[in-house]
């Protein structure tokens, strides 16, 4: 019933998608021709929408667009249709060139039919990803889930899926061997292995999680045993919580799966979605804000001796050493072998200096490291290199930070851990940031991180 119940809302979502992308044609020309009579769509402008739509059944699936959404964030959802649509859209766009059948139609009308559709598509993901939140909050689209595992580890996993319970994820009973287990008052049964093909038979279970400590692993080979004639999933969670992990997750090498104890996100399709969001993002952004950096250029120059950029070396992507670029904020001088971070009312800052400070407007340039591959809009800050010597023995996992490229903004600046790090308990509040972030990477995330840096993040209390 529940891969039913998947089944149609992956067909309704795809239906809709289809009809969505037709409405929003309709919607831009409607615009683009509004002081004009509303004659149904002429026939080029339903043509290119009928290839819109068709290719949003080719391109959406591989961009994992229909997958479930079960126990994962809003953003996820709509960060893979958002980037499926640019790439039907971009894809209309070619297909219009390489026929030479441009020039049949209004530039704005191109432009309003693709944001429409983004903002009707994203749209729908969010009202569905909603709605099924709200019914299985209450009792609705429930997967029943069985953990194999009845000692710590298994019964605080059965915590976590039962306290999301927006997940829909129900654990149902914990099943192991009378010497493992341990008495507790969640209110979970718990019995016999022997038991578990009859129980995930008779009460349609979905999901099997095997929670065992490493050193139970063997007994998976009985688990997978028992279950060898019921199609339920089964999953493997090993005991990793302790230890201190990084992107974990499972990879094939060699045609060998292994477990990621500490890894980077920015693998395979993650690293093209990554680079494609950093370049276009980045080209437009520099286009937008050119003849804003000429006038900064300019006053730099007028305002105090000196160069425009100040160029520092910091590390990159796998610690590799970059060059990155800022406008110049400072008076020139020079330090011997170390680098002293600005402080409130620094009397090295120039003052125009500290409006560019105040405003985040030194670091435009960085938009060019975006370009040239160093760095990304969204990651870790980079450090100078002579911090990351200071801090790497003194916070744990310090240099896991660069396991991705660093970028203009981040996590820990949007929640306020940007300017001066005075202290250690700052910049391990600031590294922790770092980490969620990579840990939860995700386009969506990369958006939503955006999207608040626009709303709070250029001017803060800490920009100085």
């Amino acid at each position: 019933m529940l891969r039913d119940y998947a089944s149609a809302i992956s067909l309704l979502t795809r239906t809709l998608d289809i009809l969505l992308v037709a409405v929003a044609g309709w919607l831009a020309y409607a615009l683009r021709f509004f002081d004009q009579p509303s004659p149904p769509l002429p026939m080029a402008y339903s043509a290119l929408t009928l290839i819109g739509a068709l290719l949003v059944l080719i391109i959406f699936p591989l961009f994992s667009v229909y997958d479930s959404w079960r126990a994962k964030g809003m953003f996820a959802p709509a960060g893979r249709a958002l980037m499926g649509w640019f790439v039907v859209y971009l894809s209309g766009l070619v297909i219009l060139v390489v026929v030479r059948e441009s020039t049949l139609f209004s530039r704005l009308w191109l432009a309003y039919w693709g944001l429409l559709s983004a903002m009707l598509l994203v749209g729908l993901r969010i009202a569905i990803y909603w709605l099924l939140r709200s019914l299985r909050r209450r009792g609705y689209n429930r997967r029943p889930v069985v953990i194999v595992g009845a000692d710590q580890q298994g019964r605080a996993l059965a915590a976590r899926a039962r306290s999301a319970d927006w997940s829909g994820l129900e654990v149902l009973a914990l099943f192991d061997v009378p010497a493992s287990v341990q008495d507790a008052d969640d209110g979970l049964a718990v019995y016999p292995l022997d038991a578990l093909a009859s129980f995930v038979t008779e009460h349609q279970v979905g999901e099997v999680w095997v929670a065992m400590p490493l050193e139970r692993g063997a007994e998976l080979r009985q688990v997978i045993e028992l279950l060898r004639h019921s199609p339920v999933n089964i999953r493997y969670a090993p005991d990793l919580f302790g230890l201190s992990l990084l992107n974990n997750g499972v990879t094939e090498i060699v045609g060998v799966p292994m477990i990621d104890l500490s890894a980077s996100p920015m693998q395979g399709v993650n690293r093209l979605l990554k680079a494609l969001e950093d370049r276009l993002l980045a080209a437009l952004i520099l286009l937008s804000v050119s003849p804003l950096m000429l006038l900064i250029a300019v006053a730099i120059k007028l305002s105090s001796p000196g160069p425009i950029l100040f160029r520092q070396r910091r590390h990159g992507w796998d610690g590799q050493e970059i060059v990155i670029y800022k406008f110049r904020t400072m008076r020139v001088h020079a330090e011997a072998g170390r680098v002293t971070q600005a402080t409130r009312r620094d009397p090295r800052v120039t003052a125009l200096g500290a409006l560019l400070r105040g405003t985040s407007l030194d670091e435009l340039p960085q938009f060019v490291n975006v370009l040239q591959g160093r760095m990304s809009i969204v990651g870790p800050r980079p450090h100078a290199v002579e911090h990351n010597a200071q801090y790497c023995d003194m916070i744990d996992r310090y240099m896991l930070r660069h396991k991705v490229k660093p970028g203009i903004t981040g996590w820990a600046q949007i929640n306020g851990w940007r300017g001066e790090t005075d202290t250690v308990e700052k910049m391990q509040q600031r590294v922790e940031h770092d980490l969620y972030y990579i840990e939860h990477w995700s386009l969506g995330f990369d958006l939503k991180i955006i999207f608040m840096t626009l709303l709070r993040g250029f001017v803060h209390r800490n920009a100085y």
